[in-house]
């Protein structure tokens, strides 16, 4: 009797079998005509077994459903644990964002089989994602341990670093991946970065220009290129530049703006303000545009228009405003406006007491402004006491004014300190 109920139960299992496999191969056969929507009919009428939801699940990620697959995979898991469905679920998190579900999977995948190099990568790569400096750090060691080849361990093992704040192990590891491969263009541009932050143009510089040889649409290189070039009052080169990522990816603020500072330097005043004007259409809270717009109409000796925008800037902007005052300032002496031009000198100075030039003028306009030439005084000597190194021309000046004004009091018998 127990022997004719295990016949049973295996020809039974035989049937499901061999009626699935046969459900499969009409499956594939639609497959490869490209009637997946045949094929998906076909299996969501068969029971629900592990079987027909990965292989429901499969199709729909090759049709870039993701939504679907992952509802799949995961009904596949439930049945039955599997090492690849998992993989797969795994990636398809990823791609919807979902990386906290991500990393459960592939921490679990990671336990399972600590020699799959393709699991332990797309985890660290995700520890890197969500800030886990420490944990990505741990495994891409683990990866160069068994791998030391590939450029691109290196390189997340940096950002690993960066994460942890540790610039020199950073830099060394974006050196790293570089030395593996010259075109890895993601460590060429960190470094690139990382030398400009430390002062190191000219290292910097030749990140920079090899990664353009080997991407010359780079749009972050070709920012950090016309950077230098602008610098170095290359305004010429700086434009061939500017125009060409400008073609790449229009209607961008930083090109836009540099535009008109290089037409500005240019001495092309029209072009300009028309990149500016864009620039602020852009951005309409970007001050700068304004400040910008303002230098121009001073060059043209539009006073009052130039104190208009340097206004608009001031008011829109919320910091470090100094040179806009400054340039009020300026504005205010050509519009004969002395005591205004004080105001906004000493404006600037609140905005930064650094802003040297600011300060030598609020002492020029004190002195032919107020009778009391002390005030003047005070000024220029703080001037030299802070800022006497920094421009000898206006040095000179205030030495002189210095010992005039000190002489004017010593006749009327006043010594001033």
């Amino acid at each position: 009797m127990k022997k004719s109920l295990l016949t049973i139960i295996l020809t039974v299992m035989f049937f499901k079998v061999e009626a699935q496999t046969s459900t499969f191969t009409k499956v594939d056969s639609l497959l490869n005509r490209g009637r997946y929507q045949s094929a998906l009919k076909l299996l969501k009428e068969q029971p629900s077994t592990f079987e027909t939801n990965k292989k429901i699940a499969s199709i729909y990620n090759n049709l870039e459903n993701i939504r679907s697959a992952a509802f799949y995979y995961e009904e596949a898991l439930k049945i039955k644990e599997s090492y690849s469905a998992s993989v797969k679920l795994g990636a398809i998190y990823v791609k919807q964002k979902k990386l906290s579900a991500a990393i459960k999977i592939y921490e679990k995948l990671h336990e399972q089989d600590k020699e799959n190099l393709f699991v332990t990568y797309q985890l660290g790569k995700l520890y890197v994602k969500l800030r886990k400096g420490k944990k990505a750090l741990r495994l891409f060691q683990e990866l160069i341990e068994k791998d030391n080849s590939n450029a691109n361990y290196h390189y997340y093992k940096g950002m690993a670093f960066k994460l942890l704040k540790q610039r020199d192990p950073k830099m060394d590891s974006f050196l790293d991946a570089y030395e593996r491969d010259d075109t890895h263009m993601k460590s060429i541009e960190n470094l690139a970065v990382d030398y400009l932050r430390i002062k190191d143009r000219d290292s910097s510089a030749i990140f920079v220009n090899q990664g353009l040889l080997v991407n010359p649409n780079h749009l972050e290189l070709n920012k950090l290129k016309i950077n230098d070039l602008y610098r170095e009052k290359k305004f010429e080169d700086a434009l061939v530049l500017l125009q060409r990522i400008d073609s790449i990816k229009p209607n961008e603020l930083y090109t836009k703006k540099m535009l008109g500072r290089t037409y500005f330097k240019l001495k092309d005043f029209e072009k300009a303000r028309e990149c500016f004007k864009k620039a602020g259409k852009i951005d309409r809270n970007d001050y700068k545009v304004y400040t910008y717009l303002g230098d121009i109409e001073f060059e043209e000796e539009n006073f009052k228009r130039a104190d208009l925008n340097y206004s608009f800037a001031t008011f829109i902007g919320k910091e470090y405003r100094d040179t806009e005052y400054y340039k009020l300032g300026l504005t205010a002496e050509k519009l004969k406006e002395p005591k205004k031009a004080i105001f906004h000198y000493e404006k600037s100075l609140k905005e930064s007491r650094d802003n040297f030039r600011a300060l030598y003028r609020l002492a020029v306009v004190t002195e032919h402004f107020y009778e009391d030439k002390r005030i003047a005084y005070k000024h220029y000597k703080t001037y030299l006491e802070r800022f006497k190194s920094l421009d000898q021309k206006l040095t000179s000046h205030a030495e002189e004014r210095l010992k005039v004004i000190k002489k004017h009091y010593f006749k009327q018998g006043e010594i001033l300190e």
